[in-house]
C-alpha cells in the first residue's frame, strides 16, 4: 500500500529493453535505500514495482508488458526523473489517501494555468474511467495523492478535463513541475469511488431491466 505522498524524485540512470520487457536502473539517495531489500515494493509514478536489485545506489527494477502498456514508464528515457514512495508500513501517518500502486489508465496534459503561488493543470480522461472522477474527490496522478478542482466535458468529445491545483512543494517535489501540455501522466482512481459508483451502476441497471 501507498499514500501518494511522493518522497522525492529519482534519476534513471539505465535502461535495458527487450521484448515487450524493461529494466530501469534508478539512482537512489541513501534515505530513500534505508532498510531497501530485493523484493521490496517501491511505487514509480504511482506504479508499484518490485526491487530485483541493488547495487550500491543503483536499484533496479523490472516491467513487465501490461506496465509498459498501461503506464508512462515506457516512454521514460535515462536522464528523465520519476515519483519514488516507499511501500507504506503499519503505523505510518496516511498523509494522502490510500493507493494500491495499480495504475487504470493515462491522462494526457491539456492546459496549464500560471498563478503566482500555485499552479493548475487539466487532464484528460475516457469517458469510461471519468464517471469516476468527482469535484473534491481524491486521484493519484503520477502517484501523487491530490484532490481534484473542477470537472467538466472534454473539448474533444467524449470524456472529461478534470483540474487540480498544486502548491510549491508538490511542485518541486515531484515532477508534476516539469509536465507540459501533450504529456502523458498514470492515473489511480480512489477505490472507494470506484467500487461505490460500479455498485450504483449495478443497481440502477437492475431496477430498468
Amino acid at each position: 500500500m501507498f499514500t501518494g505522498i511522493v518522497q522525492g524524485k529519482v534519476e534513471v540512470v539505465e535502461v535495458h529493453e527487450l521484448d515487450k520487457f524493461r529494466t530501469h536502473v534508478v539512482q537512489m539517495p541513501d534515505a530513500l535505500r534505508e532498510g531497501l531489500a530485493t523484493g521490496a515494493s517501491v511505487a514509480h509514478n504511482g506504479v508499484c514495482l518490485t526491487v530485483t536489485d541493488i547495487s550500491g545506489d543503483r536499484v533496479s527494477f523490472d516491467l513487465m508488458r501490461e506496465t509498459l502498456r498501461l503506464t508512462n514508464l515506457g516512454a521514460v528515457e535515462v536522464g528523465q526523473c520519476v515519483n519514488i514512495e516507499r511501500a507504506a508500513r503499519f503505523g505510518d501517518e496516511i498523509g494522502g489517501h490510500s493507493m494500491s500502486g495499480h495504475v487504470i489508465c493515462m491522462a494526457e496534459v491539456t492546459a496549464i494555468d500560471e498563478a503566482p503561488n500555485n499552479r493548475r493543470l487539466w487532464f484528460a480522461l475516457p469517458a469510461s474511467v471519468g464517471r469516476f472522477v468527482f469535484e473534491k474527490g481524491y486521484i493519484g496522478v503520477d502517484g501523487i495523492s491530490l484532490t481534484i478542482g473542477d470537472v467538466r466535458p472534454s473539448s474533444e468529445g467524449e470524456g472529461v478535463e478534470f483540474s487540480v491545483n498544486l502548491i510549491p512543494e508538490t511542485l518541486d517535489r515531484t515532477i508534476l513541475g516539469e509536465r507540459m501540455p501533450g504529456d502523458q501522466v498514470n492515473i489511480e482512481i480512489d477505490p472507494q469511488t470506484q467500487v461505490i459508483v460500479e455498485t450504483v451502476e449495478r443497481v440502477l441497471a437492475s431496477q430498468m431491466r
